[in-house]
């Protein structure tokens, strides 16, 4: 086990934009990084590691004390462990399964067309606010039952919890605390309304559902809802705008994706696996233990690197090239274990028209001169990405 101090500080654009490098100096360096005290998280990033930790939950808990993101109870399912936490998803799953999600593809497609007109006839957009931001901020809103007309205010509280304004962090904490109550307000507003009067939504299903013969209660789908809240109004974004901004910097691949449609799914997969827009989840060890030797101590938050895993040379034949047609491509940008991303199919469906429906009216596309891409840590948002055609 390593301490890289170097680690904890702030990371430079060009780490952000490009952080495979990094990654593999981490990997070399051990296979567990330890932060030092002012952090207090250690780093696992080496595919084999990361998946046995995604693997033991009842080691490497995904609970409320892993991470606080303004929430006063733990988030369902993603907060709520083995063996309880199988009860939710058999709940949760079907309504996420790929044949529900196909009943959504027209839907989401006429969307894509409509974001798409609004700009093609332009020379340039700013890509994030035309598309990678509406698209899925529309498509989940609609599924949540939570009005579209107030999308800004949604994605603003949404960044107030993922991107605080804060420079210290006890400002931080105080911020994301107040922008959840701002949220749990929102949420149990819509709760109210679907409890007096149902409709064709997620909220008044969850009313409806029942687990284990148990209807769930209000603040089980507050609870869910919060989750879905944050989830769904960020991820595609993410990585929509890693994307564009991977094609719009190679055009010889995205040449070959106009030529051949055919290939765009595979490059999704692709992608998701070199861009890892969500760079890594968060866990913590109900016991002491160990991962490659490495002793880790009980109640120890320990970030696992799914970008890393996603592009270390033990594992992967030619990490470092992007290749369309990659076989076996079994990356692990959703996650893995029993807490992998339960909106996975919905992601790719939307990525895919995306792309497709992108891709018919306007193949030709560029950064914009003079661009330097700023990537945010985390989640990896792309909030200046100007196209031009």
């Amino acid at each position: 086990m390593t301490d890289m101090n170097m680690m904890s500080g702030d990371v430079d654009p060009e780490a952000l934009a490009h952080p495979q490098p990094l990654f593999k100096m981490m990997r070399d360096a051990a296979p567990v990084i330890d932060l030092g005290e002012s952090m207090r998280m250690m780093l696992v990033g080496g595919d084999t590691d990361v998946r046995h930790v995604l693997q033991h939950p009842e080691i490497f808990s995904s609970g409320v004390d892993a991470v606080q993101i303004g929430q006063i109870r733990p988030l369902i399912p993603l907060q709520i462990d083995p063996p309880k936490h199988k009860n939710y998803r058999k709940l949760l799953d079907p309504i996420f399964a790929p044949k529900q999600i196909a009943l959504l593809e027209d839907a989401t497609r006429s969307l894509v067309r409509g974001l798409v007109a609004a700009v093609a006839g332009n020379s340039g957009c700013n890509f994030h606010d035309a598309v990678a931001e509406p698209l899925p901020s529309t498509v989940f809103l609609q599924l949540l039952g939570l009005p579209v007309s107030r999308a800004a205010e949604f994605i603003a509280l949404k960044d107030g919890i993922i991107r605080p304004v804060a420079t210290t962090q006890e400002e931080r904490l105080a911020a994301v605390s107040r922008t959840g109550a701002q949220i749990y307000a929102v949420l149990q507003e819509v709760i109210d309304e679907r409890a007096a009067e149902r409709e064709d939504d997620f909220i008044s299903m969850f009313l409806d559902a029942e687990v284990d013969g148990e209807r769930l209660t209000h603040d089980d789908v507050l609870d869910i809802g919060y989750l879905f809240f944050l989830a769904g109004l960020d991820t595609v974004t993410a990585s929509l705008d890693c994307m564009l901004a991977y094609l719009a910097q190679h055009p010889e691949q995205r040449r070959r994706l106009v030529d051949d449609p055919t290939l765009i799914p595979h490059a999704v997969e692709e992608m998701l696996r070199w861009e890892s827009p969500v760079q890594g989840v968060v866990r913590i060890t109900t016991q002491e233990t160990e991962v490659a030797g490495c002793p880790i101590p009980a109640n120890q938050v320990v970030s696992v690197m799914l970008g890393s895993a996603n592009t270390d040379e033990r594992t992967w034949d030619r990490p470092d090239e992007i290749d369309f047609q990659r076989e076996a491509n079994k990356h692990i940008a959703f996650g893995g274990g029993a807490h992998r991303c339960l909106g996975s199919h919905l992601a790719r469906m939307e990525l895919r028209v995306a792309l497709e429906e992108w891709h018919a009216a306007i193949p030709e596309y560029r950064l914009a001169d003079g661009i330097v891409l700023l990537y945010s840590q985390g989640l990896r948002a792309v909030e200046n990405l100007e196209l031009v055609w």
